[in-house]
């Protein structure tokens, strides 16, 4: 059909339908599946040919006319479009590699891997197109479709992640300015400050699965593994998960009784000596060795199935994150008499009596402070689960 190429004209276009410009011969938009597409059909040597521009929000209907244009002046010079190559540099997916390669020196390896994840996976429809086509529209459209399809917090996540890469480009000279800029942040609700209740705490406590380690016993879901064990030790240690889904045998010195996790695993890039109590020594000593370099036989990354396994087996208490247990730990160490300083030590923050000037002179270490508190509160677990 024929008519004029506009936002509102292609978005309303029918499954499989073409609508071709009346104003601009070969000039057409297609709609296929969820999305339309700018395309141009030409003829060059006797032969009609057609080119996709690319897909609608991605493009706007005037600067997929303009891209329309260009190509038809190409093939008034007898030079084919299909035929035309973009130069690698000038694309975002080129460009990419490169600023990874650039960025990985300074980043934790955690780090990378989500920055990683954002701009190969979450921008993979931007690699192909020229950094100079990408506009504050095609990244607000990105942006939205992300926050549809994984929630605010991974489009603020990506948000971020795409304006560094863009202001890496702007030094290098590739464009003049960042596309992100004054597109909108998603709300993702008010901070989390939630910590459970002593009844909630003995609650999830006692649904963690007794089988033996490892074993896939009776009731255990297969994803599900060595979860049990995890949760235990993060209410136990107040650590964060990655720390602990994550541990390795290197980082576990049953000789001094110690967990001792290197600064490339740490938060805070310092290296963390967190004493055990009797009740995390015997939960790290019951894992079977597999010849992994893990105690848990990998690097745990289930979180999502198993912590939704966990809370069918909690009849509805209250919506909770697996970060909450660390501030329930802190908090209820705060209840048993453990000083402010101790509990930082313990959750390796480096703020209040540790940040500025006093952490440069404060350099003690409280391991004697730290084992006491962690057994008093591994104690007054084992008293909830059990009362």
């Amino acid at each position: 059909m024929l008519g004029k190429i506009t936002k509102s004209t292609v978005e309303r276009l029918p499954l499989n339908a073409v609508l071709w410009d009346q104003s601009l011969v070969g000039f057409g938009a297609r709609r296929q599946l969820r999305h339309g597409h700018y395309l141009l059909r030409y003829r060059l040597n006797g032969h009609q040919r057609f080119i996709t521009i690319g897909r609608h929000g991605m493009w706007t209907a005037d600067s997929a006319r303009n891209e329309a244009k260009r190509l038809l002046g190409l093939v008034a010079s007898k030079i084919d479009p299909a035929s035309e190559r973009v130069r690698p540099a000038e694309t975002f997916g080129a460009e990419l590699e490169r600023y990874l390669e650039r960025k990985r020196p300074s980043l934790k390896p955690r780090t990378i891997t989500e920055v990683q994840r954002h701009l190969r996976i979450h921008s993979k429809p931007l690699h192909r197109l020229r950094l100079g086509e990408i506009d504050r529209r095609t990244i607000a459209v990105r942006l939205a479709e992300i926050e549809q399809d994984s929630g605010p917090g991974a489009r603020n996540r990506v948000r971020s992640s795409l304006s560094a890469f863009f202001a890496f480009a702007i030094r290098e000279g590739l464009i003049e300015a960042n596309p992100v800029s004054g597109t909108g942040k998603a709300d993702e609700g008010p901070s989390r400050d939630r910590t459970l209740t002593k009844p909630e705490l003995k609650a999830v406590w006692n649904a963690l699965n007794a089988d033996p380690p490892h074993a896939g016993g009776r009731g255990r879901p297969p994803e599900e593994g060595p979860f049990s064990d995890i949760i235990r030790l993060l209410v136990l240690t107040g650590q964060r998960r990655a720390e602990i889904g994550g541990l390795r045998w290197s980082e576990v010195d049953f000789e001094r009784g110690l967990i001792v996790l290197p600064p490339e695993r740490t938060k805070n890039n310092r290296q963390h000596e967190l004493p055990m109590s009797s009740q995390v020594r015997a939960i790290l000593e019951r894992q079977p060795r597999h010849g992994s370099e893990f105690v848990f036989g990998r690097k745990f990354t289930s979180w999502g199935n198993a912590k939704a396994s966990l809370d069918k087996r909690l009849n509805g208490m209250a919506e909770w994150r697996l970060h909450d247990l660390r501030r329930t730990a802190a908090t209820q160490m705060a209840e048993l008499g453990v000083l402010p300083h101790v509990i930082e030590a313990v959750l390796n923050h480096v703020s209040g009596h540790k940040s500025g000037v006093a952490g440069i002179y404060n350099r003690a270490r409280y391991t004697d402070e730290m084992r006491l508190a962690l057994q008093l509160w591994a104690d007054r677990v084992d008293a909830l689960s059990q009362g």
